[in-house]
């Protein structure tokens, strides 16, 4: 018992002076504190209660796509900047500080794989990259995630996570739901599943075209998932809203979505519904999955 004490203490604690920021953080729901490799590990949940932190792109995909088998579609478009846009600095500045952060040129990151043994398409939204925001190569690469998996047979699997449109491009984002729901439309004529997994948050002109036109549409627990948010709701009705609105949870409740899932999860729900829409479930599978607590019954 000594020695694993000991050993207690030689893990890094915030107050250690050569210790790099950011080792420790405090849960934002039960206020444990969450050492940040066992955070990682954890498939960014709390360690204590559970709750669900944002997730980087690269992590999801791994989290979803069955060992060796994605294949990069993205990453050969690159941002413009059509307006000149300029506010404390110039929007090229943005692009060019957030591409290199997330070693990738946009807030998108699409490919083929599969899950647990179907083949899918992956789109997969990535929040630490200006937000989330979709602009022209975020809405250019879902398009032509969803065209060319109708092509290939495969099914169209998106993850959201997104404060809406991005503003730097003014109507070119705007323009870019029209053209996401517009390529939908392949998959529809292919007659393959597409489903959307809503994360938090969701919100804007992504709530408002594909995230939410899938033939099933599943979030994870807690996620906001609006197209505005709560406290702009408020100020126009001066009503107050009810307990939990716009997150999962109440949505559920209210028909907009079909299934909250935990993350531990979610590859096998998603199989299941794969599986189901394409007509090549088995008894294996039915069994293996089950309902989950405020989720749909399977």
């Amino acid at each position: 018992m000594a020695l694993e004490r000991w050993f207690r203490r030689k893990r890094p604690t915030r107050s250690d002076d050569n210790s790099p920021a950011g080792l420790w953080l405090k849960c934002d729901e039960c206020n444990a504190q969450i050492y940040r490799k066992d955070l990682e590990k954890n498939l960014y949940l709390c360690t204590e209660c559970g709750h669900h932190y944002k997730m980087p792109a690269d992590a999801r995909v791994a989290m979803l796509a069955d060992a060796g088998s994605f294949e990069r579609w993205s990453g050969t478009i690159k941002g413009a900047d059509p307006l000149a846009f300029e506010d404390t600095e110039p929007y090229v500045k943005r692009l060019e500080r957030a591409a290199e952060r997330q070693k990738r040129p946009d807030a998108i990151l699409t490919g083929a794989a599969s899950l647990q043994g179907e083949p899918v398409a992956l789109a997969v939204m990535d929040f630490f990259f200006a937000g989330g925001s979709m602009g022209s190569v975020v809405g250019e690469e879902i398009a032509r995630a969803a065209e060319r998996a109708a092509r290939e047979g495969r099914s169209l699997v998106t993850v959201a996570a997104s404060g809406g449109a991005r503003m730097q491009e003014g109507a070119l984002s705007l323009m870019q739901m029209a053209k996401t729901t517009v390529a939908l439309e392949a998959l529809s004529r292919a007659k393959l599943p597409f489903i959307s997994v809503l994360t938090d948050p969701t919100t804007g002109g992504v709530t408002a075209s594909f995230a939410t036109l899938g033939d099933i549409i599943v979030s994870e627990p807690q996620a906001l998932i609006c197209f505005a948010g709560p406290r702009v709701i408020q100020q126009t009705i001066k009503q107050d809203l009810p307990e939990g609105f716009q997150r999962a949870e109440f949505l559920l409740q209210k028909g907009m979505l079909d299934d909250v899932v935990t993350r531990p999860n979610l590859k096998a729900r998603l199989a299941l519904y794969l599986s189901l829409l394409r007509g090549t479930l088995t008894p294996t599978a039915t069994a293996a999955v089950g309902g989950e607590p405020g989720g749909a019954a399977v």
